[in-house]
């Protein structure tokens, strides 16, 4: 089993920036990727970001690139989503899950492992 805990989250101004974390526990080392997912009120979860802990080569959705950056410590198991100018849509609930496949980081199918969630706030 793996356990994944995200925190960061709050509330922020269009064009500001936050920095979500995910600490993992566990089996991590059953782990072969990570990555960010969010669920906007009314909307379906969507893939955001994802990184392999092996050598990062990290990959973003096209509404992450230029603005979000996805990086991993792989001493403290943790991986973090640095996000900048904030836009009023990026407003979401962010998750984070961790895959033992490399379907995760191939395609963004969601892994086995979810964290509860951190909300985002970004207010006009």
């Amino acid at each position: 089993q793996v356990q994944l805990v995200e925190s960061g989250g709050g509330l922020v101004q269009a064009g500001g920036s936050l920095r979500l974390s995910c600490a993992a526990s566990g089996r991590t080392y059953t782990t072969y990727a990570v990555a960010w997912f969010r669920q906007a009120p009314g909307k379906e979860r969507e893939f955001v970001a994802a990184i392999r802990w092996s050598d990062s080569n990290p990959v973003y959705t096209d509404s992450a690139k230029g603005r979000f950056t996805i990086s991993r410590d792989n001493a403290k198991s943790t991986v973090y989503l640095q996000m900048n100018n904030l836009k009023p849509e990026d407003t979401a609930v962010y998750y984070c899950n961790a895959d033992i496949t490399t379907r995760l980081h191939v395609y963004g199918t969601p892994g086995t492992y979810w964290g509860q969630g951190t909300q985002v706030t970004v207010s006009s």
